[in-house]
């Protein structure tokens, strides 16, 4: 007698948050409701959209009556990162999977991420991205995975990797296991809006295992809402804070490599932020407060300009930013128009 046991594939859970998407949020569902992976759980979260979003959403469940979807309304309109939260505080699967709500995933994306993630036991599961510029529908290389490996074990190479610009810092297009979050108390902070980078450097910081599967999986649209086109005050703001956080982490490291890593990225992250904060306003005050607060935190030592830890080029950036604020500002200014 021969007993046949059939394994049941892991549940994923797709997260989609819903506010002001009337324009593509139906396509986004549509994406899903295709995938060929068939153990879905798919967790709509409403920050309190004021068009019709929410209504669109209801209707296409009641449509497709697809199992193990469900629209969740939050009290008050609370941001992308407590929508982030929710879906994973309610999600159910072992996997758990970020889809905006105006971008698109092809068929195979979940299928071929979780036999990836199963096959090498990755608490993290990458695809790539294909951007796709509107209205001409332009296609662009968007987001590149740099990473040459298809899989890396050990924190301390991860997050060599996170920290050099290996793998993209956004948050959606990765197959997370859930446990991997709850555990090690991996929640989205509050409030921002540049929620992406932060998390990801925190996962960094906490991943033991990730794995690359080399093919499209994700369609990302750009468009004139994106974010990437309207950054303002509250963007630079939150830019601060993730500072002012990866600052703590810094300090709060005992490990000298570590830190040495930890603070590689932060002085990055500073002088680009810069960067973007010059190209998205122009605006003087703007710029000089960001550079005022960042000059507060960890920069490079007379110590380690002396020593050959950091590159020339990072110890260049530091400097860049470490001078009075006035300076600094002329410099900037100068080196960027020239």
């Amino acid at each position: 007698m021969y007993i046949r046991i059939v394994f049941m594939k892991p549940l994923v859970t797709i997260s989609i948050p819903v506010f002001k998407c009337e324009r593509s949020i139906v396509k986004c569902m549509q994406s899903v409701l295709e995938q060929t992976y068939p153990n879905l759980e798919v967790i709509l979260v409403d920050d309190c959209t004021p068009d019709q979003s929410a209504d669109l959403v209801k209707d296409f469940i009641l449509e497709h009556t697809p199992e193990r979807w469900k629209l969740v309304h939050l009290e008050q309109n609370s941001g992308l990162s407590v929508v982030r939260n929710t879906g994973i505080e309610l999600a159910q699967g072992s996997y758990i999977f970020f889809l905006d709500s105006d971008d698109e995933i092809i068929p195979e994306t979940i299928e071929k991420l979780i036999e990836t993630a199963e096959n090498t036991g990755a608490q993290i599961t990458m695809g790539e991205v294909m951007g796709i510029k509107l209205p001409e529908h332009q296609i662009l290389d968007v987001f590149p995975i740099r990473e040459k490996r298809d899989y890396i074990q050990g924190n301390f190479e991860i997050l060599s990797s996170f920290v050099n610009g290996h793998f993209p810092v956004s948050s959606w297009n990765k197959l997370i296991r859930k446990d991997f979050l709850t555990q090690n108390n991996l929640w989205f902070t509050p409030g921002l809006y540049a929620q992406d980078s932060l998390h990801t450097f925190e996962m960094a910081l906490k991943a033991e295992s990730i794995a690359v599967l080399r093919m499209k999986t994700y369609k990302y649209y750009l468009h004139s809402d994106s974010v990437i086109h309207n950054r303002k005050k509250v963007h630079f703001d939150n830019w601060i804070t993730i500072a002012q956080k990866v600052d703590q982490h810094y300090r709060e490291e005992e490990n000298p490599e570590r830190k040495k890593l930890i603070l590689q990225y932060l002085v990055a992250f500073k002088s680009m932020t810069l960067q973007m904060n010059w190209k998205a306003q122009k605006n003087e005050d703007l710029w000089k407060r960001s550079y005022s607060e960042y000059r507060k935190l960890k920069s490079l030592t007379l110590k380690d300009y002396l020593s050959k830890k950091f590159t020339k080029e990072l110890k260049k950036k530091n400097l860049f930013i470490s001078l009075p604020v006035n300076l600094g500002y002329r410099v900037f200014k100068w080196r960027y128009e020239r």
